[in-house]
């Protein structure tokens, strides 16, 4: 009977927040637990502040022994929800998790938290997650949490149908608008391009 409840407010929110259709084609049968540090919870479209989300968080999904699974995170709205030409924005994502040890899995982008331009309004972050059918192998060096390359204009729902992943088994989102915070985070990134050009000069 809970689970019942828990999947029409899951189903609720994620259409009242246009999850569907604008990122993905299904709503998740399942909630992501997604708990960041200070006990900051990620709650169907809660708003969290930059300032919380920046550190990676604490995930848990329904596993089966012996799988592997894709978690990532994106942001459609950028720059913003009303004219989103650079969305989706990866945030994280993560292959060949073997079932909640995303330590152990292989990272192709690393976590970024939220950093909503000023006067963007609010962000979409959503966090989902597939079961693969075995092991992902996908070459590549992984993108830093300092480095923007190949962020924009991505898309969970073609890299899921790219791989063969099927439809998301789980899924969870929050919104956040800029905070004191993001200049800090753009200044990394500003210090780390910076850093790239003299390397190559």
């Amino acid at each position: 009977m809970l689970f019942s409840i828990r999947s029409q407010i899951h189903s609720k929110r994620m259409e009242e927040h246009q999850v569907v259709p604008d990122v993905l084609d299904v709503i998740p049968p399942n909630v992501i637990e997604v708990s960041y540090p200070g006990g900051h919870a990620v709650a169907l479209g809660n708003e969290l502040a930059p300032k919380l989300v920046k550190d990676i968080p604490e995930l848990r999904w329904p596993t089966e022994e012996g799988a592997l699974y894709t978690l990532c995170m994106t942001d459609p709205d950028a720059p913003t929800r009303t004219d989103p030409k650079n969305g989706e924005f990866k945030h994280w994502l993560v292959i060949n998790i073997p079932g909640l040890d995303i330590q152990s899995g292989k990272t192709l982008a690393g976590y970024i938290g939220s950093g909503p331009p000023r006067g963007s309004g609010l962000h979409r972050y959503i966090f989902v997650v597939y079961r693969q059918p075995g092991t992902l192998d996908i070459s590549g060096k992984c993108v830093s949490n300092r480095d923007l390359e190949g962020r924009h204009k991505f898309k969970i729902r073609d890299f899921a149908r790219n791989h063969g992943l099927g439809e998301p088994i789980a899924g969870n989102f929050f919104q956040a608008k800029w905070d004191s915070y993001v200049p800090r985070l753009y200044a990394q990134f500003a210090m780390a391009m910076i850093t790239k050009r003299c390397s190559i000069m």
